[in-house]
């Protein structure tokens, strides 16, 4: 599937390997609870922000408990009870209001965005309300562009905003079904559908037809930042200086996320799928069904819904991140068990925690998890200077994210801008591959140059094919040539304005707010920011004129010079 960029699947695996490497709580057959605490017990501890757990077994709550803190300015504990934002995993409850929809005739999954949201540029090709749901529509994230517009998510920010900011897109990233790319602009436009097409705010609306129905009394799109919600945990992230931040944000958007509820309350909502109530089986079947790209490529994303395989075992399940809040709503359907993490601290990874008491409860079920790599008997790939060649920076023209293969103590490693590198295992002339516990190797082919071609580095993580990345030759300026791009730039798109200064030998660009942030060289006309790679581009006279900006999910903003 063209999931952009197959890297961040790093991510996932170092989640499965840390998985792996903790304590083998599966293995002991003593009291469950105890176990589960132990996942826990980084949380509960005095004046921690953490998590509350519910574990649904045969529809009923098997074990709940709340682990740290709700409120640390008043020492409130979180309980089951506690009401936490839980980020996109709101999805599914925009997919089922838009399901219900077309279950009462007023949609069709095919229908034309347009039909009901005219003010949206005119891409030259339909984008339909099943590309929105599978996250195949090409339409850039709002959330990407807002953030380079300027405004934080501390903002208050409304529909109208975040409508504007998609109005001025000149562009799709890429022709609607032919790519697979999580873009939280789809869900947001959902939000509008069902709006418009019921009379009724998206709130309103899922309380009248999942939330009220169900008995979810705890739970609510949140569409007015100053409203006041009983029983919510305050929201936080780790600071530099090892204390704990407060993390808000005053968007009034909904759709893409903007739901505040309880495990208990998703509890209820997990046994509408085996019991349903709203919808009945049409609506849990439209909602695990999962979406295929033109090229007739299955992808793993339904309906608000991730459906894919752990350990061998069926997974229904999707995360969420806003703030400082972390959730994972993950379902097994044949085993009729879930598990609900909801926390309150950015630095939480509820996806793993929801694994590891998976892992507890279904011990008996799960396939085992791969054990670490033995020794490898590798090809010899000779002396320390030998290993030089290997070495280069790499770019891919898809996914504007660059890569560099750094020779070092006897070694090569991958190295990315974010400061993570993975060592490289050779496993044969030009292969190359980074093991991580308890998953299949990433295998990275370099391939020779050919005539009139650079080199190019394909990278393959499992199951998915290889994304490309053609050898670049890395830029040392001089501050007369730094000098060269130094002005002022305007993004029609974004209603942006982004200043680049060259200081001390180095440049700096500085957009609405904020800090001005140092740029650093990638290639020829190219540098790293902190929105991602800026490249460059010249007239004919050699004056630099503007420059496209990418970050994954929208790509090739455009910036044209305005002053110098």
């Amino acid at each position: 599937m063209r999931i952009r960029s197959r890297l961040l699947a790093l991510t996932f695996l170092t989640g499965i390997a840390v998985l792996f490497a903790g304590p083998a709580l599966a293995a002991d057959t003593g009291n469950l609870a105890s176990q589960v605490d132990a996942v826990f017990s980084p949380y509960a501890k005095p004046a921690s922000p953490g998590c509350a757990l519910a574990v649904i077994q045969d529809g009923r709550i098997a074990y709940e408990k709340g682990y740290g803190l709700a409120s640390l300015e008043h020492g409130v504990p979180i309980t089951p009870q506690t009401v936490f934002d839980i980020g996109s995993t709101s999805k599914q409850f925009t997919a089922a209001s838009i399901l219900l929809l077309v279950q009462d005739g007023k949609l069709s999954l095919d229908d034309d965005v347009h039909k009901l949201i005219p003010e949206l540029p005119d891409y030259g090709t339909p984008v339909t309300l099943r590309h929105l749901l599978h996250h195949t529509s090409g339409v850039r994230d709002y959330i990407n562009l807002m953030v380079f517009g300027g405004i934080n998510v501390e903002d208050w920010t409304t529909d109208d905003d975040a409508l504007a900011v998609l109005a001025r897109q000149k562009k799709l990233d890429f022709k609607p079904g032919d790519e697979h790319s999580y873009s939280n602009s789809g869900y947001f436009l959902l939000s509008l559908v069902v709006k418009r097409a019921s009379g009724k705010p998206l709130r309103q609306f899922a309380q009248e037809r999942i939330f009220g129905p169900l008995g979810m009394t705890s739970t609510r799109y949140l569409d007015d930042h100053s409203e006041v919600v009983p029983r919510r945990a305050a929201s936080y992230a780790p600071g530099e200086d090892g204390r704990f931040k407060v993390r808000t944000s005053n968007w009034e958007q909904t759709g893409d996320g903007g739901v505040q509820t309880t495990v208990e309350d998703l509890a209820k909502w997990d046994q509408n799928f085996y019991a349903p109530k709203v919808g009945g089986p049409w609506l849990v079947e439209q909602l695990q069904t999962t979406g295929t790209l033109n090229s007739g490529e299955a992808i793993p994303y339904a309906r608000g819904l991730v459906v894919s395989r752990f350990r061998g075992l069926r997974r229904v399940a999707h995360g969420g991140a806003w703030a400082g809040y972390r959730a994972q709503l993950m379902r097994f359907p044949d085993q009729r068990f879930s598990v609900i993490t909801l926390c309150n601290l950015a630095s939480t990874n509820p996806t793993l925690l929801a694994q590891q008491v998976a892992a507890l409860y279904l011990a008996g079920q799960l396939q085992a998890a791969a054990p670490p790599p033995a020794p490898a008997k590798t090809p010899a790939i000779g002396p320390a200077e030998d290993l030089a060649r290997y070495a280069g920076t790499f770019w891919g023209p898809a996914t504007d994210a660059v890569h560099r293969l750094i020779a070092r103590d006897g070694k090569l490693f991958l190295s990315r801008r974010s400061g993570d590198d993975y060592e490289l295992v050779p496993a044969g002339e030009g292969r190359f591959e980074i093991r991580l516990p308890g998953s299949d190797p990433v295998v990275l082919l370099l391939q020779p140059a050919a005539a009139g071609a650079p080199r190019e580095l394909r990278i393959t993580s499992p199951g998915e094919p290889a994304d490309v990345y053609r050898e670049v030759q890395p830029a040392t300026l001089k501050p007369e040539e730094l000098a060269a791009y130094a002005g002022t730039y305007t993004s029609e798109e974004l209603d942006a304005i982004w200043t680049i200064r060259a200081e001390a030998g180095h440049l700096v660009v500085r957009g609405k707010r904020g800090a001005s942030a140092p740029l650093e060289s990638a290639f020829a006309d190219a540098f790293q920011g902190p929105a991602g790679l800026m490249r460059f581009a010249r007239d004919g006279q050699g004056k630099v004129t503007g420059f496209l900006v990418g970050a994954g999910r929208a790509r090739d903003l455009r910036f044209t010079r305005t002053g110098s």
